[in-house]
């Protein structure tokens, strides 16, 4: 069972790099994201991080971004979560 969180985020994945329909559906907490899904590449990740902000309804500081935050599904889905609780 996916949390709402688990269910927005994969939906602006979808929606931001133009996934195909489903293809989200299938990452678990191990699925590369930057350096391995094509669509996600440096100018993606802005407009990601843009629509994590407005639709989860948080505030995501420059300093909190780092490669490991985009490694995996699961560490972007955690970060999430994490600032859903501050929220």
């Amino acid at each position: 069972m996916h949390s709402d969180i688990d269910l927005q985020l994969r939906r602006i994945l979808t929606d931001v790099l133009g996934l195909k329909p489903g293809q989200a559906e299938t990452f678990d907490a191990e699925t590369g994201l930057f350096g391995h899904l094509p669509e996600l590449d440096s100018m993606a990740v802005a407009g990601l991080l843009t629509e994590m902000e407005d639709r989860l309804d948080i505030l995501i500081e420059d300093d909190e971004i780092d490669g490991e935050l985009l490694e995996t599904y699961g560490s972007l889905l955690a970060f999430a979560e994490a600032k859903r609780a501050e929220a």
